[in-house]
């Protein structure tokens, strides 16, 4: 077993951390206190990625990507975890998903998607319809050589900064041994579309700068060439899409939590009370001990996961594990690093409050906490029939 970095990788590691620290940190406060990423800064910061090389880094090289394996793109993403979600998405991941594309589909979104030309957003998640993708009630109807598209989606992130988006709607209905249950086509679907509006989303308390937009369909026609991949197959499309990001919020989580943990340890070393360092302490010392144990443990639970896709091995339960267990360390570790700081913890003077709000989300999105632990508990019980 090497637990190593390779060459390459550790100097991917200290590009995208170095990209962060100077491109990302000093607009931070700016987003925070404005709540929004001024278009000519988000170009700017996408300009910049483009001329490292590291657009669309999660791409194969034969679509222009940098063709990083599982592993390697979980290092990436560790290191964008460690900046402000509002100004690393246009550091440019697009979705993985968008490999389904074929024939014109590539030219029209996949390619220019992958170049920068182009930003997708992905529409899966209903007012009605969050975990249970399969209850969802935007509907597409087949009229000719047409879909027409009815409906509502909410949570849907950066759809305001995105050319297109990937929608799931139901395109029918069949029967399973759980009772009936919508098939899903996922669709294409250009921004200006007749029929097909973005509307401001909520104000939420985590990730200010990184908007959830709703999104109106209302007899918006799309034409059959822009169902991505095969029509009634999208569940299976969106959960190929779902294992990758499930890593990616993972590793974010341990790149946030790192950056906790270096601005409570000098604290706990130079922070003096009762005429010694409060690092002194046991109940500091202990406190930094325990997140600093849970911290590596999530890194180790994530980068393992990485591996088994990239060995071509079943990961669910490994990814479900590492999406688990990271999203609930970084709430364990903002909230004791706030504690070593006391009072100014809570403070805007100190980032770590927005750490701690935006942490309260990585537990929600992309899958709940309770349906990772289905995941985990399915696949350790379906085997002895339970």
């Amino acid at each position: 077993m090497d637990f190593g970095l390779s060459e390459e990788q550790g100097m991917i590691v200290e590009t995208v951390r170095a990209f962060v620290e100077t491109e990302i940190y000093p607009h931070e406060n700016e987003v925070e206190r404005t709540g929004i990423v001024p278009p000519e800064l988000g170009r700017e910061i996408q300009r910049k990625c483009i001329d490292l090389g590291f657009y669309a880094c999660n791409f194969p090289e034969e679509v222009g990507g940098a063709g990083l394996d599982h592993v390697t793109f979980t290092l990436v993403e560790r290191e964008l975890g460690r900046g402000s979600l509002g100004l690393t998405v246009f550091f440019g991941r697009p979705s993985g998903i968008l490999m389904a594309c074929e024939g014109e589909q590539r030219e029209r979104y996949l390619l220019p998607a992958v170049r920068g030309e182009k930003i997708d957003a992905l529409a899966i998640t209903e007012p009605d319809a969050g975990s249970d993708m399969r209850g969802m009630k935007c509907a597409a109807r087949r009229d000719g050589s047409d879909f027409v598209l009815n409906g509502t989606k909410h949570f849907i992130s950066h759809a305001d900064v995105a050319d297109f988006v990937i929608v799931f709607a139901a395109t029918g209905e069949e029967e399973t041994p759980k009772g009936i249950k919508k098939k899903i086509t996922a669709f294409l679907v250009d921004r200006g579309t007749p029929g097909f509006e973005i509307l401001k989303g909520y104000d939420s308390v985590s990730h200010r700068g990184y908007h959830n937009c709703t999104l109106s369909f209302e007899d918006c026609r799309i034409p059959e060439a822009q169902v991505l991949g095969e029509v009634h197959r999208g569940f299976d499309i969106a959960n190929q899409w779902l294992y990758g990001t499930r890593l990616t919020v993972a590793a974010t989580c341990v790149g946030r939590a790192r950056r906790v943990f270096d601005l409570a340890l000098p604290y706990a070393a130079e922070r003096k009370q009762f005429g010694k360092p409060i690092g002194a302490n046991q109940g500091v010392s202990f406190k930094l001990a325990d997140m600093i144990t849970e911290i590596d443990a999530a890194d180790w639970l994530t980068l393992a996961a990485a591996w088994q896709v990239d060995a071509g091995r079943p990961a669910d339960r490994q990814i479900a594990s590492a999406k688990l267990y990271a999203s609930e360390m970084l709430a364990r570790v903002t909230d004791e690093a706030i504690q070593i700081f006391g009072g100014m913890g809570l403070m805007d003077d100190l980032p770590l409050a927005r750490f701690w709000r935006d942490a309260r989300v990585e537990r929600i999105w992309d899958g709940t906490s309770e349906i990772q632990r289905h995941i985990i508990s399915r696949d350790l019980l379906r085997p002895l029939g339970a």
